[in-house]
């Protein structure tokens, strides 16, 4: 069994190492390769399953986007206004 291949199996226990990281981008670059752009297209087509996030980590990210919207208003009242 490969190092990759014993990664894959055994749970995380920690950081992870750089070189470790490498070989895993270097495998799933292999992997993506290899494979012809109709199953490359089906297989990133796949949904991610969302998240799970603290309740305080959602209040903060509502809270983030609160702001964002509050800045682009500013932004174009000041900018209309400039004219």
């Amino acid at each position: 069994m490969t190092h990759t291949q014993a990664s894959r199996t055994e749970p995380a226990r920690g950081p992870i190492a750089e070189s470790d990281l490498q070989l895993q981008e270097r495998y799933e670059d292999e992997l993506i390769m290899s494979l012809e752009r109709d199953q490359f297209v089906a297989a990133t087509a796949t949904p991610v399953p969302r998240a799970a996030l603290s309740p305080l980590t959602t209040v903060g990210l509502w809270a983030l986007r609160v702001f964002v919207v509050l800045v682009s208003a500013m932004v174009v009242y000041t900018f209309v206004t400039q004219l």
